[in-house]
């Protein structure tokens, strides 16, 4: 049956595409239920990849229907078809993701970036609390709301960490994600806590928020790794970045997998715990961006709106491979693309290399 027509039964009137892979597709709908519109993706098993089927969606799957959080991408309905389809009822990030508001507003304010980080920390700390680990943190999975909240979404690569009979940590075996935001003990190909992964990638996308650039340049990823494990993090002169601010993104890009700080730490630090610096009475800069940005954004409502699961523009299916680093390689619904490319000494935020999955 038409996609349509199984969603008209269910409420659902079908809108634009969002973007489609190989074996999965997102799409907007107006929800006659809930008086809004949502995201639907929209997956055929008989296209999907075995490993897929057995392993990545029924995890996906079981932690959405856990996680219920303002600040992650609410999953209003699973179902599924006798034709093998399943339909995924998601909220719609309406002002797109964070990747696409920095690259066209540049730097965001101080007060701005505590307020999206902040409500980041807080979702995060909200999924590890359940032992859920995300893996793939990026400026593409952070969508931004009617308000300009933050949303974290794109939970393809997620997983509930697992003890042994001790209680130790069963250290995770798959190495995925982009490699801009990747931790080195990743890069290296090491057994690692995800949960200390999550936090450095929460780094880089604080840092990226402030300076509108990346950290570490991908584009040569044994140079980049040798600057990490060096602790060194290098701030554009052209960007005022705050001390306690400095002193947090140290503490999260830190090498040292045992000295990285935890996120119940990073909302208690200094810089989290900040009250705005505006002094004009209003909430503006602490809520939201500038005015002018805003009135941008409703200018360029001729693009696409994104979907829960990162950029729209970069189409193809979830893959797993062998674990080289090599061209760019991302989750659902996007193909291997174009190696990144490096045109000033500032690394672009949207410059940057995927790493291949491996088994798990």
């Amino acid at each position: 049956m038409d996609d349509s027509l199984v969603l008209k039964k269910r409420g659902y009137t079908l809108g634009i595409s969002l973007g489609e892979g190989s074996y999965a597709k997102v799409k907007s709908a107006y929800s006659e239920r809930l008086k809004t519109n949502v995201a639907i993706k929209i997956i055929n098993r008989r296209k999907a990849p075995a490993d897929f089927l057995e392993k990545f969606l029924p995890r996906e799957l079981e932690i959405l229907a856990s996680l219920n959080h303002r600040n992650i991408v609410k999953t209003f309905e699973i179902f599924e078809t006798s034709e093998g389809k399943v339909y995924m009822i998601m909220e719609l990030g309406v002002q797109g993701d964070l990747l696409e508001f920095i690259k066209f507003r540049g730097a965001l304010p101080e007060d701005f970036t505590r307020k999206l980080f902040k409500q980041l920390s807080l979702a995060i700390q909200f999924a590890h609390d359940l032992d859920v680990v995300h893996r793939d943190l990026k400026c593409e999975n952070l969508l931004l709301d009617k308000d300009f909240n933050l949303k974290v979404s794109d939970f393809g690569f997620a997983r509930r960490i697992n003890y042994d009979d001790a209680g130790q940590m069963i250290l995770s075996k798959t190495f995925c994600g982009s490699a801009a935001y990747a931790a080195p003990e990743v890069l290296q190909g090491l057994p690692y806590n995800a949960k200390v992964y999550d936090v450095w990638s929460m780094g880089v996308v604080l840092f990226i928020m402030l300076c509108g650039s990346m950290p570490y340049d991908d584009s040569n990823i044994k140079k980049m790794l040798k600057i990490q494990k060096e602790h060194r993090v290098d701030f554009p002169r052209s960007k005022t970045v705050p001390t306690e601010c400095k002193d947090l993104m140290y503490r999260m890009l830190n090498p040292d997998v045992a000295q990285r700080i935890e996120v119940d730490d990073i909302l208690d630090h200094v810089w989290v715990q900040s009250k705005s610096k505006s002094h004009d009475g209003s909430k503006r800069r602490e809520d939201g961006p500038s005015s002018e940005a805003a009135c941008s954004k409703k200018e360029r409502k001729g693009e696409s709106s994104k979907h829960p699961h990162g950029n729209e523009n970069k189409k193809g299916a979830k893959v797993e491979v062998e674990p080289e680093l090599g061209p760019k390689l991302s989750v659902e619904g996007k193909e291997a693309a174009e190696p990144s490319k490096h045109t000033k000494k500032e690394s672009s935020p949207d410059a940057r290399n995927d790493i291949p999955a491996d088994s798990c």
